[in-house]
């Protein structure tokens, strides 16, 4: 395959972003490839697996693009430069989508760490905590073995990106609450020998509710009635 395993497992996690990259790296392996004369067998087969990938992402993330995977001919140079273009037409328009992530991502990290906006703010001892959970859930999801491997890789790659961003102030929970969400995906598919991952996703959760709740300034003990009713089901 042209795409390894780790480069499509971000793409999945980050598809906008992702894509952008496909595309800029098959284009840049084309024009290595390119003598200059004529499309070339090779040229051909790395721009259909390119393209193909790039399709599948888009529709399976429903990314709202006007573009649709060329149609094939028996042509070979028809062929690549319908493919060529289509790979240029989609970086050329993610990326300006790709750039307000990206404005966005800076946003964030400076409201973590401003005293004057809002956020949410775990005590020294919850975060050490939390980072330790994670660290244990990532051990105990590399020992199993009955999981397919993307899934996997996936699980991981979002445990790396939750703890790179992990600070004492972060501006909103959302990547805590996804990791709740896969604790159901997983349990799903590896039943009781998910319980040493779930318990630790489930301690996260609390955690994380016990911040929240703080900084809404709801009263004191007020437990959450999802992760409650989930527990009890």
């Amino acid at each position: 395959m042209f795409f390894e395993p780790e480069f499509i497992a971000k793409v999945e996690e980050e598809p906008i972003e992702g894509l952008v990259k496909a595309c800029k790296r098959a284009m840049a392996a084309q024009d290595e490839l390119d003598n200059r004369e004529e499309w070339t067998a090779q040229e051909h087969e790395l721009l259909w697996e390119a393209s193909i990938f790039v399709d599948l992402i888009i529709k399976a993330k429903e990314i709202d693009l006007d573009l649709e995977l060329p149609e094939p001919s028996i042509n070979i140079h028809e062929n690549c430069n319908t493919l060529r273009k289509y790979l240029e037409e989609v970086e050329k328009t993610l990326q300006g989508e790709a750039t307000k992530l990206k404005i966005n991502s800076f946003k964030k990290q400076y409201e973590n760490v401003l005293k004057s906006s809002f956020a949410y703010e775990f005590t020294q001892g919850d975060l050490d905590r939390v980072q330790l959970l994670i660290n244990e859930i990532r051990t105990h999801l590399s020992r199993v073995d009955n999981l397919d491997s993307g899934h996997k890789q996936r699980l991981l790659k979002r445990l790396e990106s939750l703890q790179a961003e992990l600070h004492k102030r972060v501006s909103d929970l959302d990547r805590f609450w996804g990791l709740v969400g896969d604790a159901g995906v997983v349990l799903g598919k590896l039943g009781k020998d998910a319980k040493p991952i779930v318990d630790r996703i489930r301690e996260v959760a609390e955690i994380v509710w016990k911040t929240q709740a703080r900084t809404e300034e709801l009263p004191s003990g007020t437990n959450n009635p999802v992760l409650e009713q989930k527990a009890d089901s």
